[in-house]
């Protein structure tokens, strides 16, 4: 891509080969130039932008059209899926957005296979769908805790492919944005929800229970990354230790993939002078 539309994306794509999270930083701001105030005026503005592409594609599904796109989320604890849903996201109409967030399984759910409830959540045609969390969880949380045997989630990696590929090939637009922050700063980050009365209530002691498997869930998302990086939905690694460049850097690559779907306004298909004199001859009437 030699686009400047697509300089982030360079930048944020997942190496090629073999995935090592500690040769990626997680405190750089690739492209964007400037401090934290700087940061948010820059994704101020991208709103217009983001709103007339989102509804461009809105009109297309209107008059027939089976474009969509759907936002991948994912990240340790305190990585900010949440702020992004929220100050990138939030630019959006929410007329066109539909957000889920994934928890433990249900009974239900759990009868089906892993995909099951991941495919009755996506968004329809003209939709921005965003998981909070996703299918990925399914070979983090079950890598990390070995819920399932090793051969189980060779064949999850394979069908998520598999999934991803299919969705491509029906016109979604798959965004998968990994956002990457160091163990300091998820540190930082729990404190300070203990230290503020009003965001006590976002801990959970089995935060820092998880926080005890900070290396095997490094890895299992090396694993992930790696396994699930494909040409149809390549993961990018957003730095996400400022929260200003991660809000950022998100809704750019939102911006840069609604850009390159080209959609341009839909033409009317029937007569607009017709039309107009039809409504001018009331007037005559």
């Amino acid at each position: 891509m030699s686009d400047d539309r697509y300089a982030l994306a360079d930048q944020l794509r997942l190496p090629p080969g073999p995935v090592r999270l500690a040769d990626l930083p997680t405190d750089a701001t690739p492209v964007l130039e400037g401090d934290k105030a700087a940061g948010q005026r820059a994704l101020a503005v991208l709103g217009e932008e983001l709103a007339e592409l989102q509804e461009r594609m809105y009109a297309h599904a209107y008059t027939g059209g089976a474009r969509r796109v759907l936002v991948v989320l994912q990240g340790m604890d305190t990585s900010g899926k949440g702020g992004v849903v929220e100050k990138a996201i939030g630019l959006l109409s929410p007329n066109g957005l539909r957000i889920t967030s994934f928890k433990k399984p249900t009974e239900e759910e759990l009868e089906h296979d892993f995909l099951w409830r991941i495919d009755r959540a996506l968004p329809g045609p003209g939709v921005v769908g965003v998981f909070d969390r996703s299918h990925y969880e399914d070979v983090l949380v079950h890598k990390v805790h070995e819920l399932v045997e090793e051969d189980e989630l060779e064949r999850r990696y394979e069908a998520i492919n598999a999934w991803e590929k299919g969705l491509v090939e029906e016109g979604t637009l798959v965004l998968k944005c990994f956002l990457h922050i160091s163990a300091d700063t998820q540190r930082e980050r729990l404190l300070a929800r203990l230290d503020d009365p009003d965001k006590q209530w976002k801990f959970k002691p089995g935060d820092v229970d998880e926080r005890q498997h900070w290396g095997d869930y490094q890895r299992a998302y090396e694993t992930a990354l790696e396994r699930c990086d494909t040409d149809a939905a390549p993961w990018y690694v957003v730095p996400a230790d400022r929260k200003w460049y991660r809000n950022w850097a998100v809704a750019r690559l939102l911006l840069d993939a609604l850009r390159g779907m080209e959609l341009a306004w839909p033409e009317p298909d029937y007569d607009v002078a017709e039309q107009r004199a039809r409504l001018e001859a009331e007037a005559d009437a």
